[in-house]
């Protein structure tokens, strides 16, 4: 094969890249491209954290392409009409790309391989971005799983596929098509709100790579007591890595099992399996996402369709506050402000702030999920959805309603010395911890001359009579 054209998506890196593995090994010319057409994810189009990340993924690959001796050509349309005047323009004999399983890209990919498969050329697709696919997973039955402790037992039955080695060298084409400025896709902001995040984050496939060797280095082996603790360097931070496919999860797996079998330290076997199985939910979410892909704006459980979430002016007051990390709960606070600043919130943080807007405030969380898809630099559709409905109750495997998050003894038990909440709630740093954990129980009212309801915002919510609510509101929908 003379030529062959390598279809990047979100498998923004050279190294276990099956796709761009393929061209090589068959074709004498590869020309790796990017097609940023956006409304062909609709109604889920990259949010504006997304695209920071992307500008800065897209500039890191077509530097190591270029490197490798094939740089990037970016391209701005629909997929189809690119690809087709690309194989024309190129007489490319071979189209290979590695799979998305949002139910929109699934629609366009299953599109482009019939129209594209009457042209006599090869078209392959591969899986880069999961340790088992979708539909390679089932049941005894043979049905879609919708609790996570069997499906993951089931995923450890299936061989495991190792991590291929780095593409080093790419014949690129001798005059390649003329293609889209980076600048010109219009991914960065015009008004600055970024800067946390640039001192935050290193987007690109060499940043994947320092965020594991790092965690792999030091944090894996403290994972199973520090990963609930806000306050601490406790977690990985690979979930926008992974999203944009900048490392692949079987070369994560691969590299913390190296590194736990290399060590001496105690735990460390555990601590891999631990981070391992925390892989596995976002298997699972991507699992439930193609069997289920109504469930990005509905919810699995279909009681729920009849919950009766608050609406209306004081609702969408309350919403405001939310997102903007004034709610008068000082985790809550602290996780919102965070997100904002840093385009990314601890998971257990996560986990309190949208119990507190589904479950406190009563609001949809379809609104919590909008919001995230927007400020998150790894809003991943899969993991969002999963996310939103396990907190809200109406998911697969979710939280019974019942369970509703206590943000003040969330924040007792895993920020005990109000150490998060200090960081990003400036204004509680002079009280104690107690206190700043909880300034609307706190006595007296004033301590260095903070005064509550003056120096910050009085709760959104009763806490007692929310929760109360919430329980209400589910009964209403069981009956």
């Amino acid at each position: 094969m003379k030529t062959a054209i390598v279809w990047f998506r979100r498998d923004l890196r050279l190294s276990d890249n099956p796709a761009l593995r393929r061209a090589v090994d068959t074709a004498e010319r590869v020309l790796p491209v990017y097609i940023w057409a956006p409304d062909e994810e609709a109604p889920w189009q990259p949010g504006a954290a997304s695209r920071w990340w992307l500008h800065h993924s897209l500039q890191a690959l077509g530097d190591a392409l270029r490197h490798a001796g094939a740089p990037l050509l970016l391209r701005r349309g629909d997929s189809l009409s690119v690809l087709r005047a690309l194989i024309r323009e190129t007489g490319a004999e071979g189209l290979y790309w590695n799979r998305l399983y949002e139910p929109a890209a699934i629609r366009r990919d299953a599109h482009i391989k019939r129209v594209l498969g009457d042209d006599e050329i090869e078209l392959e697709s591969f899986n880069a971005a999961l340790l088992h696919e979708p539909w390679t997973v089932r049941s005894g039955s043979g049905d879609p799983y919708r609790v996570f402790t069997p499906f993951w037992r089931s995923c450890q039955r299936l061989p495991g596929a190792r991590p291929e080695p780095a593409v080093r060298k790419i014949t690129g084409l001798a005059t390649p098509p003329t293609g889209d400025d980076l600048a010109s896709l219009h991914l960065l902001p015009t008004i600055e709100w970024t800067g946390g995040l640039e001192k935050t984050w290193a987007p690109g496939e060499r940043g994947a790579q320092a965020a594991l060797r790092a965690f792999g280095k030091e944090a894996m082996f403290g994972y199973t007591d520090a990963r609930d603790q806000p306050a601490l360097a406790g977690t990985s931070r690979l979930s926008p890595y992974l999203h944009f496919g900048e490392i692949g999860p079987r070369q994560v797996v691969a590299a913390l099992e190296q590194a736990a079998q290399q060590t001496t330290r105690s735990g460390a076997i555990t601590a891999s399996e631990q981070f391992t199985r925390q892989l596995g939910w976002r298997e699972f979410a991507h699992h439930l996402l193609f069997h289920y892909p109504q469930t990005p704006e509905r919810p699995l459980n279909a009681r729920f369709e009849q919950f009766p979430w608050r609406h209306g002016k004081h609702a969408a007051l309350d919403l405001k506050a939310w997102q903007g990390g004034n709610t008068g709960i000082p985790i809550v606070d602290a996780g919102m402000r965070e997100l904002w600043a840093h385009g990314w919130m601890h998971n257990r943080v996560r986990m309190i702030v949208a119990s507190f807007l589904t479950k406190n405030l009563l609001l949809p969380w379809q609104d919590g999920a909008r919001w995230f898809w927007d400020t998150l630099v790894d809003a991943d559709l899969a993991n969002n959805t999963l996310g939103w409905q396990w907190v809200a109750g109406c998911g697969a495997d979710a939280a019974p309603y019942f369970r509703i998050f206590n943000p003040v003894r969330q924040a007792e038990k895993f920020d005990a010395n109000a150490d998060y909440v200090r960081r990003w709630v400036p204004e509680l740093a002079p009280l104690p911890a107690k206190a700043a954990l909880a300034p609307f129980d706190a006595k007296p009212d004033q301590f260095a001359g903070f005064e509550r309801g003056r120096d910050y915002a009085p709760p959104l919510a009763d806490l007692g009579a929310s929760r109360q609510r919430a329980l209400d509101a589910y009964a209403s929908i069981k009956r």
